[in-house]
């Protein structure tokens, strides 16, 4: 059967080595596979499959430093997740057994007790009596963290199995954002990060685990082992096992191209990951361990821990290019260096040299600011909800400028050099009262006034911070100011500081009366939105120094942070109280509603201010920008994409709300009061999105008369011609058109 596409030219930046104990590795974790009944008679493998596979060299490449004993408890790790992927797929996938394929995974956490004195079940099955074997054998040697993270993890990777089953029954197929999400799960590379750490003996340290470059480098590590595994299983998966959840399909139905280019799309972006977890070890591992006061050994075990994640990546592709279970013929390619000779040939491997070289990677860091780019155009947004606005709006807008005036917004802050960034004009224009009333249609003026001047702070933060800190390069002012942001959100309005900020001031002032009436773990809730919200624009700051234009994985997570829905989300959630078990907001389905209706709003801003950002404030964070960059595309056509992706997110709001929502109150047995308040929260955030186009289309802040206060120039007609390449990119081009 032929190969479907030719597999791409790969960067890889770090040689493969090969563990020296791999014979004992294979000899070990065949008879381990036997003896856990995964051989003849599973109805799935045979000795031959296990031959043919070969995890033992997978793993021997993957982990090529550790002794015999851990490299065979690894294989065995890795036959068992493979056995299961396919035990799972010949049970449940083929036949479309939902109910049955729940009930089967849903035992399985039983056999990772946090304590190894607590019973577990007798085992059914080869995958409930392995996991059962290898968790006995393994976190023994670990740290109770470790185990809840690793537990965690292999949840993850055993339950989102049943989102691939979903889509498949429905036909479905995700679009990139959500596919990047879940395949982070269901491809269990955060897992295989679990098992880096055994295997390295350098755990993650607890104090770390949770930071921003920790958590950048596991799912950049994540993201560009799977997106691999799809260059090289899309004829398995696609032709075989009528999969539909492989990064390759993904972007061939979203882009509209062909699948070679689609498996280029892909190999671009696995690249840009690879070059994101380069850059996070490179430039934010040595700040995150001064900040935090790390100790040497637990310096050391961090870098280790990174070394481990790099070794898997290049020995995972060697493994590929060897494994019968995968497509690699052609994958092989000749060094760029070597061949073909002689005169008209010196350019014959340019394509796999740039590829092989990473050169790629400077288009990220030579965007010129400041070009002339506007006036920002428009595509229909065709959002289907209806914004009604709260009747106290005209109150509200003069009570909201005279707060701001209160707090110092609207004048300099003393010894502050660059802080005059606005007045009660350009507040008034930005009617950010306009926004709150269309968020929440039935608030009375208190809770008007609360909200608007919520929104208020937050874009007065959001513009303070690139002024007053991004042009003078002033990081460490920067990680000051927001250090001190947390002195005035105390759990118990104990020992807040005196204000010396109006950044300050608005905060100690918003969270006396947001935060009173609430209990400890929502006041705990509320001030984490908000560090995370002011944290990540540090993170912009840090870009905007480099000169370097966001990876677009990245640039869609942060820019919920830095947009601030995870804060107007928590206020809106707040309501809820313990009626609605915390639990429900962790599910994939609670997270997939917000995460796509923050998406479509974040992409809608970046939309109606691109002018404002690209031209006249030298921005880099703007997701046309960002698909500029990594398709070398001009604005229209990035447009085009960017239009596209915000239909697909909105899309997929409706179908969790359609489709997943009612299976998720099912399968936690909810009673009706608490389906009702859910229900009652997927209204709120439909007027929260609608609320949030209504004050972008009528708000003075992105039209290019505001901006420069010259008479307005006549509206393009259309975009004209995009001279791009390859055809799909121009055709975005060609079929979008102004709202």
């Amino acid at each position: 059967m032929p190969q479907p596409f030719e597999l791409p030219a790969f960067y890889l930046a770090h040689p493969a080595s090969l563990n020296p104990h791999v014979e004992e590795a294979r000899e070990h974790s065949g008879k381990w596979a036997r003896d856990m009944g995964m051989l003849e008679g599973s109805g799935v493998w045979e000795q031959r499959d296990l031959d043919a596979h070969d995890y033992a060299l997978l793993c021997a490449y993957t982990h090529p430093d550790c002794d015999g004993p851990t490299l065979s408890l690894v294989t065995d790790w890795y036959v068992w997740v493979f056995f299961f992927d396919d035990h799972f797929l010949e049970l449940f996938k083929r036949t479309r057994d939902r109910v049955g394929g729940k009930a089967y995974l849903e035992r399985l956490p039983a056999f990772m007790p946090m304590d190894l004195a607590a019973p577990v079940p007798e085992p059914e099955n080869p995958v409930e009596a392995g996991l059962a074997d290898l968790w006995a054998r393994t976190v023994p040697y670990m740290s109770k963290d470790w185990r809840a993270r690793f537990a965690e993890s292999t949840e993850n990777l055993l339950n989102e199995s049943l989102w691939e089953l979903s889509n498949i029954d429905e036909g479905r197929i995700a679009n990139p954002v959500e596919y990047i999400e879940m395949r982070r799960k269901v491809g269990g590379a955060p897992w295989s990060a679990g098992l880096v750490e055994f295997a390295t003996g350098a755990e993650v340290p607890a104090a770390v685990a949770g930071s921003r470059p920790l958590r950048v480098l596991k799912e950049s590590f994540s993201d560009a082992v799977h997106l691999r595994n799809d260059l090289f299983s899309y004829q398995r998966e696609i032709e075989d096992e009528g999969e539909l959840s492989n990064g390759v399909l993904v972007l061939e139905k979203f882009l509209r191209c062909t699948t070679q280019e689609a498996a280029d799309a892909v190999n671009d972006l696995l690249t840009s990951r690879m070059q994101q977890f380069e850059n996070t070890a490179l430039t934010e591992l040595a700040p995150l361990f001064a900040e935090t006061g790390l100790p040497p050994k637990e310096c050391a075990d961090v870098l280790a821990y990174t070394k481990g994640l790099q070794d898997w990546q290049s020995g995972g592709h060697e493994w590929h290019m060897v494994s019968s279970r995968y497509m690699n013929k052609g994958g092989a390619a000749p060094s760029p260096l070597a061949g073909p000779t002689g005169p008209g040939t010196s350019a014959a491997g340019i394509k796999a040299l740039i590829a092989a070289t990473g050169a790629k990677r400077l288009r990220s860091h030579t965007h010129v600011p400041y070009q002339r780019v506007g006036p920002s155009q428009l595509p229909d947004f065709d959002l289907p909800f209806r914004t009604t606005l709260s009747p106290h709006l005209a109150a509200a807008r003069p009570r909201t400028v005279e707060w701001a005036d209160r707090m110092g917004m609207l004048g300099p802050q003393p010894g502050v050099p660059g802080s005059d960034i606005w007045d009660a004009h350009k507040l008034y224009g930005y009617d950010l009262p306009l926004c709150a009333a269309g968020i929440d249609p039935d608030a009375d003026l208190a809770a008007l006034d609360l909200s608007s001047q919520w929104l208020t702070w937050g874009t007065y933060g959001d513009d303070y911070f690139p002024v007053v800190f991004g042009r003078p390069r002033d990081l460490a002012g920067a990680k000051l100011c927001n250090e001190r942001l947390s002195l005035f959100m105390p759990l118990d309005f104990a020992d807040m500081p005196v204000p010396v900020s109006a950044l300050e001031r608005g905060l100690a002032d918003l969270w006396v009366r947001t935060a009173e009436p609430m209990d400890r773990a929502a006041r705990r809730t509320l001030r984490t939105a908000i560090e995370v919200m002011t944290a990540a624009w540090l993170w912009e700051l840090d870009n905007q120094a480099l000169n370097r234009i966001p990876d677009p994985v990245d640039y869609i997570e942060m820019r919920r942070l830095t947009f601030g829905a995870p804060l107007t989300m928590s206020l809106c959630r707040l309501g809820h109280g313990p009626r609605v078990p915390q639990e429900i907001y962790r599910t994939g389905p609670m997270r997939s509603l917000e995460n796509s209706a923050g998406d479509y709003s974040a992409l809608m801003n970046d939309v109606f201010s691109y002018q404002k950002e690209i031209e006249y404030e030298g921005e880099i964070h703007n997701g046309i920008l960002v698909v500029q960059n990594f398709f070398g595309c001009d604005y229209p056509t990035a447009l085009g994409i960017i239009d596209d992706l915000m239909k697909s997110r909105l899309s997929q709001f409706q179908h969790v709300v359609t489709h997943e929502l009612p299976v998720l109150y099912d399968d936690f047995d909810l009673p009706q009061e608490t389906r009702d308040i859910l229900d009652g929260y997927v209204r709120e955030l439909e007027n929260w999105m609608a609320g949030i186009y209504t004050w972008h289309r009528d708000c003075r802040r992105y039209r290019e008369e505001h901006l420069s206060h010259g008479p307005l120039r006549p509206p393009s007609s259309g975009f004209g011609t995009a001279a791009v390449r390859p055809h799909w990119l121009r055709e975005f081009g060609e079929a979008a058109r102004l709202g």
